[in-house]
């Protein structure tokens, strides 16, 4: 694409992007359309992130899958990652989590930080892939780099409990603080636990009742339940 071009077609970008952030969905895709329609991938990502989402336009998974396919063929990271989303979901496709976890990785290879995420959690569990520790804890340190806390509580979740690596309650601990200062209610049940255990961290009542009453409050009641009663308990 001649400078001149790709110059005009970065700047409409960047227009389309900020009118899709005010909520102007029709504007956003009258100037992706185009774009995406010669070809630029960045464009035809968002039209299928558009009729994935049904911002705009009608919500229509096939079409999101059509341009979807076009942009990660030339390899877009945002693309590749909703593709995968498609096929985990069987959304404009066939249900396939071998080909979802095929696309999560090539989005994974380029650092999107979601598809790492993703792709963590299912090489922990061997969903769509072989199950792989190693890779589970290696995408997830990856993810957790860019701030997921759910990649920050998997971690805490691996060291906990042996997986792939020796059993490491502090770097459990830390792990898992990272992800319940982040709002994460798993990560901030299991902090409590830890606490009133005394594993990685000093047993401290008052922070273990702090954590697994925000831990409840946010959705880990189940999980909480039982150390919140025991903690409650103590004297």
């Amino acid at each position: 694409m001649p400078l001149f071009s790709r110059m005009r077609s970065e700047r409409r970008l960047r227009e389309a992007l900020a009118a899709w952030h005010a909520g102007d969905y029709g504007v956003a895709l009258d100037l992706w359309a185009p774009l995406a329609q010669a070809g630029v991938a960045r464009a035809q990502s968002n039209m299928g992130a558009a009729f994935l989402e049904g911002r705009g336009v009608e919500r229509d998974p096939e079409k999101a899958v059509s341009w979807l396919r076009l942009a990660a063929g030339q390899g877009d990271a945002g693309a590749e990652r909703n593709l995968a989303l498609c096929y985990y979901e069987g959304w404009g496709v066939a249900q396939d989590q071998a080909e979802a976890a095929r696309w999560y990785e090539k989005a994974a290879a380029q650092d999107d930080p979601d598809a790492q995420d993703m792709l963590s959690w299912m090489k922990l569990l061997g969903g769509g892939c072989p199950q792989d520790y190693a890779g589970a804890r290696q995408w997830a340190e990856k993810a957790a780099a860019h701030g997921r806390a759910g990649a920050m509580a998997r971690l805490g979740d691996i060291h906990h409990n042996a997986l792939g690596v020796p059993r490491d309650p502090v770097l459990a601990a830390e792990w898992w603080q990272r992800a319940a200062t982040l709002g994460h209610a798993e990560a901030q049940a299991m902090l409590g636990a830890a606490y009133l255990a005394g594993k990685g961290v000093a047993r401290d009542r008052v922070q273990a009742l702090h954590w697994l009453e925000r831990a409840e409050a946010g959705g880990a009641g189940e999980l909480a339940a039982g150390f919140l009663k025991l903690a409650r308990a103590e004297p």
